[in-house]
């Protein structure tokens, strides 16, 4: 009985907590009104002048082309909201008055999972960009890491490959067999 009271409190605490961010944010961004047409049009044309900057030097420093540097923003955006939404279910799953404890257990160990590998993740990609990757998205999952990272047509190097395989094994529990590279290439 004591531990449902103390659970329930918890539970209702994080609910709390949460409806206050949710009305924060949304008080905040209510008093900023609607946009400036010239605004938006301005900001617009400072993105796109940016964009055309970024090809440019990219072309001129042999740096990555921009679908490739699109792809990897796409797989950022992907995990991140694929993460958000698993994150929604298993909060709603603990939220249920008649859950039991072995429910809210388990959601309990998979969101604790879920941010030890956004952890490891950034980790990860701070590393091999160190190691001169000019980028790279790394998704850790229970199955195994997963590593895309730029690569020319004739493939990452054997040094590369153990730069990633060495990063991936010396900060996870993962082995290299857990391991899955994918080369982007250009």
């Amino acid at each position: 009985m004591k531990r449902n009271l103390k659970r329930n409190i918890v539970v209702i605490a994080v609910l709390v907590f949460v409806g206050a961010a949710v009305y924060l944010n949304w008080s905040y961004n209510s008093r900023w009104g609607t946009a400036d047409s010239a605004m938006v049009a301005a900001e617009d044309a400072a993105k796109l002048a940016a964009a055309e900057e970024y090809t440019a030097a990219a072309v001129e420093t042999g740096g990555p082309s921009v679908a490739v540097s699109a792809y990897f923003d796409e797989a950022r955006l992907t995990r991140q909201s694929s993460r958000d939404e698993a994150l929604q279910l298993l909060e709603q799953a603990c939220a249920g008055e008649q859950t039991s404890q072995d429910v809210i257990d388990e959601s309990m160990r998979q969101i604790n999972a879920m941010a030890s590998w956004n952890l490891q993740e950034s980790m990860l990609e701070n590393q091999l960009l160190a190691k001169q990757f000019t980028d790279c998205v790394v998704m850790v999952s229970d199955e195994g890491v997963t590593v895309a990272v730029p690569a020319p047509l004739e493939g990452l190097t054997d040094t590369q490959v153990a730069q990633i395989t060495e990063a991936v094994v010396s900060n996870t529990d993962y082995t290299a067999q857990a391991l899955n590279i994918i080369e982007v290439t250009e």
